[in-house]
């Protein structure tokens, strides 16, 4: 049994298969509105950077349950829930310094929650549907780095982090679709 993330009940597929299923459209509309009010850092977009990491502290915790209430653990989980929560504690502070503050917080979390995204992904293999997590993971390693990078840049804007979401939601939606059903699971 792997001590990061185990997945040893069937159940646990459809548990993650509703809970990526959320993610997706969370990440969908939280993308929309981003993007509607990227352009300064006002009431709804600060609420907004706020409640996506939020978010992503709380779908931990019910991935960590999961696992848990099916004889799992789930090490790399806790990592995430940590990093999520200190990524709150860091846009609340940067938000109010401005867009480039914003920016590598942001960057620095998608990297390091990507390299706990990779790390998950790889131990749930054996469920199918991983492999959009793992490449999601890699993509925001990448995309973290070029927050970073744009926050020093003539026209720092959020737009790019409306893109990010929803393609990460998409990652998402794509695994959920791609989880083996409970009944296929030997």
């Amino acid at each position: 049994m792997d001590t990061l993330v185990s997945t040893a009940s069937p159940s646990v597929p459809a548990t993650l298969r509703k809970l990526y299923f959320g993610r997706f459209a969370f990440a969908a509309v939280w993308a929309g509105l981003l993007f509607a009010t990227a352009d300064t850092l006002g009431p709804l977009s600060v609420a907004l950077l706020l409640v996506y990491p939020l978010f992503d502290v709380a779908a931990a915790i019910v991935d960590v349950r999961s696992a848990k209430a099916n004889g799992g653990t789930a090490a790399a989980l806790h990592v995430n829930i940590a990093i999520s929560s200190l990524a709150v504690i860091g846009l609340a502070v940067a938000v109010t310094s401005g867009i480039p503050d914003v920016l590598r917080i942001w960057g620095a979390w998608a990297v390091a929650s990507g390299l706990v995204q990779l790390v998950v992904g790889a131990v749930r293999r054996a469920l199918g549907g991983q492999w959009p997590m793992i490449i999601s993971g890699a993509i925001s390693v990448l995309a973290g780095t070029s927050f970073i990078t744009q926050a020093g840049s003539g026209d720092p804007t959020l737009v790019n982090l409306a893109g990010y979401a929803f393609l990460g939601g998409v990652f998402f939606l794509v695994s959920a679709l791609r989880l083996r059903p409970t009944r296929n699971r030997a």
